[in-house]
């Protein structure tokens, strides 16, 4: 469903998905691109703050027209991004 990340498969457990080891009858949600301004203004507000508050998360994307869970993502990976760095 929508709210899990995932949407359901038409074909049935023969899948390609299934047969190369994925979750049974799921796949994964698209990959998001980002645009340059999105990205540009993601790693102005990392810069500054390495974690982002509920109330920070939801204006920030609400003026870069992302997904809540877009933004947590996104920072999540930029961390671990930056720990990989170190």
């Amino acid at each position: 469903d929508e709210s899990s990340g995932y949407e359901s498969e038409s074909a049935g457990p023969e899948s390609s998905a299934a047969a190369a080891g994925g979750t049974r009858g799921r796949q994964r949600r698209a990959r998001t691109a980002f645009t340059s301004e999105q990205i540009c203004r993601l790693e102005k507000t990392f810069h500054r703050q390495k974690y982002l508050g509920a109330t920070e998360r939801r204006k920030l994307a609400a003026a870069l027209q992302l997904s809540e869970i877009q933004i947590k993502t996104w920072f999540q990976n930029r961390r671990m991004k930056l720990k990989r760095q170190i």
